[in-house]
């Protein structure tokens, strides 16, 4: 039982297949740099709303990362 409370009180990452699960309380900055993740290549969402990499994960949360995509300029 206490495994699933713990489990409970994680949050969870996904990014394109995958998918993971890491403490909250956090910046997501923090928490992209230790899934060695470069923050500068994706944009974070928390219940259908851009969040910025400030942002406290909390206990929880579904946040799924979205590659940046960029164009050239003519």
């Amino acid at each position: 039982m206490l495994a699933k409370q713990m489990e409970c009180a994680m949050a969870k990452i996904i990014y394109r297949d995958k998918e993971w699960t890491v403490q909250g309380g956090r910046p997501v900055r923090e928490i992209l740099e230790e899934l060695q993740l470069n923050p500068e290549s994706v944009l974070a969402v928390r219940d259908g709303k851009l969040i910025n990499e400030e942002t406290i994960v909390e206990e929880e949360d579904v946040i799924k990362l979205v590659a940046v995509i960029s164009g050239g300029g003519r």
